[in-house]
């Protein structure tokens, strides 16, 4: 779902007619941990089944791996929507923690998704997720809205993704259209169509 944000965020701030002027200035204290997570993660969620050692810590890796993105947020939360995002990736933390380190997913949400992944997730022994059942801890903040057509792509998100998505929305806003380097374009430009002739 944060992919899906980050696409519709820059798709309208095309549409609004903004420009990457901003994004190309861009300074984030530890810029370069976020990339690295990103990476970490996705190693794990592909190997973790494949290697039994990893499978076994995977909770723990994606629990530093929040604490640590955590870290980035907070320290860059002055800017524009970052608080947001903080909040909602506190709010997957907080639930997969409690949970040992997977997010908790409703089965009958994820009805909507091919029926292999139900079955995954019912027998799989490490991933990501875990079936919510009803011992599991804070279990509204997991995984269970579903969203299906018209939306073009079939999925199940959280409470938490929704705050996260919103404040990355509104941060790629600023950047693309309220940013100073984003109004200096626009700005030159109106000026060189008043002085045409």
């Amino acid at each position: 779902m944060v992919f899906d944000g980050i696409i519709i965020s820059f798709i309208v701030g095309f549409l609004r007619k903004g420009n990457l002027r901003a994004l190309a200035q861009l300074k984030l204290k530890w810029g370069w941990i976020f990339p690295l997570l990103l990476v970490v993660e996705l190693a794990v969620f592909k190997l973790q089944n494949s290697y039994k050692i990893l499978g076994q810590w995977s909770g723990s890796i994606y629990i530093i791996v929040y604490v640590l993105g955590l870290l980035f947020l907070f320290i860059n939360r002055k800017n524009r929507g970052f608080t947001l995002i903080l909040i909602g990736v506190f709010l997957n933390f907080i639930v997969m923690i409690l949970n040992g380190g997977r997010m908790p997913v409703s089965v009958e949400a994820a009805s909507i998704l091919d029926p292999s992944y139900t079955e995954v997730l019912k027998k799989s022994l490490y991933a990501k997720h875990t079936m919510l059942t009803s011992s599991t801890h804070l279990g509204f903040l997991g995984d269970v809205i579903p969203i299906s057509k018209p939306y073009p792509r079939t999925q199940i998100i959280s409470i938490g993704d929704i705050v996260m998505n919103i404040g990355i929305f509104l941060f790629i806003q600023y950047l693309m259209t309220g940013h100073r380097l984003a109004k200096k374009g626009v700005t030159a430009s109106l000026s060189l169509k008043g002085g045409e002739k």
